[in-house]
């Protein structure tokens, strides 16, 4: 059964970094596109940061100057190196990642998602 395991959230305050870190597990036999998305208390799920297997990021403009995805293809692991951090990037972040795999003996390509790591950003 693929999983995917975030880990890197924690408390940090205005200005102060963090890395966060994403690794899937599993029969995996590709992975497309990998992605952060982040969401605050009562608003919607919205994309961060995503970069596809060859490497090329995409950014929101909010993320723009100041996070940095990138990926290991030989550890199915996805990162997201967040420096300036401001208060309204407090957030549950999640990793997700388009991929192949095998699950319940099935070969199967869609979205997976990770459980989510928490963000805050003290001001």
């Amino acid at each position: 059964q693929v999983q995917l395991v975030e880990s890197g959230g924690g408390l940090v305050q205005a200005g102060g970094s963090l890395r966060l870190s994403c690794a899937a597990s599993g029969t995996i036999f590709s992975i497309n596109a990998m992605g952060w998305y982040r969401q605050a208390p009562g608003k919607g799920r919205e994309l961060v940061a995503a970069i596809t297997s060859g490497s090329r990021p995409n950014y929101a403009d909010s993320a723009k100057g100041r996070f940095t995805i990138s990926r290991d293809n030989a550890r199915n692991a996805v990162y997201l190196q967040m420096n300036s951090l401001k208060p309204e990037d407090t957030a549950v972040y999640y990793c997700n990642a388009d991929l192949t795999c095998l699950e319940r003996g099935r070969r199967i390509t869609g979205d997976f998602w990770g459980q989510g790591t928490q963000v805050t950003v003290s001001s």
